[in-house]
């Protein structure tokens, strides 16, 4: 993650949580992460891989691309062109976060209104991987190859995907991507949160 990035996710994760009411040690036992290392986030002290991430984004009942938004960011674009700007994200505006390793980083695309629906590009460098344990929490996933080529993991399973391809599947799938070849890759990655009342913990 860039260090202007990181500073944004700790500042975004401690508002959200006193916004919500929600202490540090409730946010710990609810996410599973540390309640040492969510206040080194909070302070801009660490480095969040994306399972962390993903792990708080869960807790708090966000989705993701509210992790990088700033507090005044959304009223601020709305204020420049009305109401409707707050569904654009402009080319030029995206947060690129690199996660825990300098070989995997991802474009948010959503716009500041978005809400469920989250998509971004990811791009994975040579030798690049999401890591062990698999990913896996409620959501509908998918996406398509922009370059390069890249494997996705499912259950164990390996699929090999290439320039084009396209993939949908169940995010409580247990996965894992990672970029084994030559070349970097770059997807278009989706995702689409259940509500909270409907997830199945």
């Amino acid at each position: 993650m860039q260090a202007d990035d990181t500073r944004l996710v700790g500042q975004a994760i401690r508002r959200i949580r006193k916004e919500k009411k929600i202490s540090l040690q409730t946010l710990a036992a609810r996410s599973g992460v540390a309640t040492g290392m969510l206040s080194q986030i909070e302070r801009d002290l660490g480095n969040p891989s994306l399972k962390t991430l993903a792990r708080i984004r869960q807790a708090l009942d966000v989705p993701l691309s509210a992790l990088f938004e700033a507090d005044d960011e959304t009223a601020a674009d709305a204020a420049g062109a009305g109401d409707l700007a707050a569904h654009v994200r402009r080319n030029g505006t995206r947060r690129v976060m690199q996660f825990g390793t300098p070989l995997m980083t991802k474009e948010m695309l959503t716009p500041p209104a978005g809400q469920r629906l989250q998509f971004m590009v990811l791009n994975i460098q040579p030798g690049g991987t999401s890591g062990a344990p698999p990913l896996s929490y409620a959501a509908e996933k998918g996406g398509m190859v922009l370059q390069g080529a890249f494997e996705l993991e499912l259950d164990g399973q390996t699929l090999q995907l290439q320039r084009g391809d396209s993939f949908q599947f169940d995010g409580a799938t247990p996965h894992v991507f990672r970029n084994p070849y030559d070349e970097p890759a770059s997807i278009l990655w989706i995702i689409a949160h259940e509500p909270a009342a409907q997830r199945h913990f």
